[in-house]
């Protein structure tokens, strides 16, 4: 197996990270990336159909000889989780660009690791539905979380957010490849303070809708939310599209008050 190609991974998303903030028309800036590497015959992942929807894509259905889901945990910085503090329901201005400006640097990203492994041999495609959002169901039919868990990059939180070893103010992304290297393993335990002894549960005070509750995640309540910043944050666009390839939102579907006002925000469990 190539163990230095993990490495070699690994330091190329934390560079272009640590570079692509640096450009003069990047207003976003974030922390030093995770990386994990998932088994992708994972069992795991092989039932996602079931976790998380019928619809949901498999590795393979992607790149059939799919070995490895590399999978990317990218935080943002506290000064931007503070702006996110606004007194009212509404993300800040802030949020809602840094969360277009992540997604747009994750595209370029991809692109230069496909790059990177393709020279090194080996094939990997980023999958079509990871830009997808059904906004019936409202779920995707690609979800990072679900194979960041399986790359032990973290644990679930009662948000409904990924909780890695740095937080879960961030975001996820993934590419399929069939490289021959080494799958990292979840996490044993959980990283939520509510779901390992009770305590905390912070999320539930802060979400502006009442849409976390210790009885669960109401997917629909949320989203009120996330449409009424779409309303108000135009002019950042829209990273998401629908099965046709179009725009499916006129603008940014943000929140993002359970993951800057909780102390799973950001810590430093390495």
């Amino acid at each position: 197996m190539n163990s230095d190609m993990k490495k070699t991974i690994c330091s190329f998303i934390r560079s272009y990270v640590a570079d692509y903030q640096k450009k003069p028309e990047i207003h976003t800036k974030w922390g030093e990336p995770e990386v994990g590497f998932a088994d992708a015959w994972n069992p795991y992942i092989q039932n996602l159909k079931k976790i998380v929807g019928p619809t949901h894509g498999l590795p393979q259905e992607v790149l059939p000889d799919a070995k490895i889901v590399i999978a990317y945990y990218v935080p943002f910085t506290r000064d931007l989780a503070r702006t996110n503090k606004t007194g009212t329901h509404l993300a800040s201005p802030d949020w809602a660009l840094a969360y277009e400006e992540t997604n747009a640097m994750f595209g370029k990203m991809n692109a230069e690791i496909i790059r990177l492994i393709k020279k090194d041999g080996f094939q990997a495609l980023v999958p079509p539905q990871a830009a997808t959002f059904d906004q019936k169901i409202l779920k995707s039919d690609w979800s990072f979380r679900h194979f960041a868990y399986a790359a032990g990059l973290g644990t679930f939180g009662m948000n409904n957010m990924l909780i890695t070893k740095k937080g879960c103010c961030g975001r996820y992304n993934t590419i399929v490849t069939d490289l021959d290297v080494e799958p990292d393993h979840p996490v044993e335990g959980e990283y939520c303070l509510y779901k390992a002894n009770g305590s905390c549960g912070v999320c539930f005070k802060n979400c502006p809708v009442s849409a976390l509750t210790p009885e669960g995640y109401d997917r629909q309540l949320c989203y009120t939310v996330l449409k009424e910043n779409a309303r108000v944050y135009t002019k950042f666009g829209s990273s998401y599209v629908d099965d046709n390839g179009e725009a499916n939102s006129t603008g940014s579907e943000v929140c993002g008050k359970c993951v800057t006002q909780s102390p799973c925000a950001f810590w430093n469990l390495s």
